[in-house]
């Protein structure tokens, strides 16, 4: 996997819609597109985009079912994903974390 396509997975899951329903698929299996619809309270024009860029980055796979899509983990695709971060995760100092507030490395206090 090269440096471009696992910047096209990052920023494919970089998004909170996308990582919510990367979390349901994998959580049921598979769901249909209207599914997914209904749990995220969007536009099914929403959803289609969101998907996409899953399908795009490898994460998803769409499968038609007549006039509707069913989609599933790429399992392959995510595991050699999580196989490539898994080094930088493994080297990170225990003792920093990344602020949600401000996105910057802090010294976290607590020694979580």
């Amino acid at each position: 996997m090269s440096n471009r396509e696992i910047e096209k997975i990052s920023k494919a899951l970089g998004d909170p819609y996308r990582l919510e329903i990367m979390q349901a698929i994998c959580k049921e299996g598979w769901m249909q597109c209207a599914a997914v619809t209904d749990m995220l309270h969007l536009a099914q024009s929403t959803v289609s985009h969101h998907t996409k860029q899953l399908v795009d980055a490898g994460l998803l796979i769409a499968e038609k079912e007549g006039r509707t899509t069913r989609y599933r983990i790429n399992q392959r695709r995510f595991e050699t994903y999580l196989q490539l971060l898994h080094p930088y995760v493994a080297k990170a100092p225990a003792d920093k974390l990344i602020s949600s507030d401000n996105n910057k490395i802090v010294k976290n206090e607590n020694n979580i």
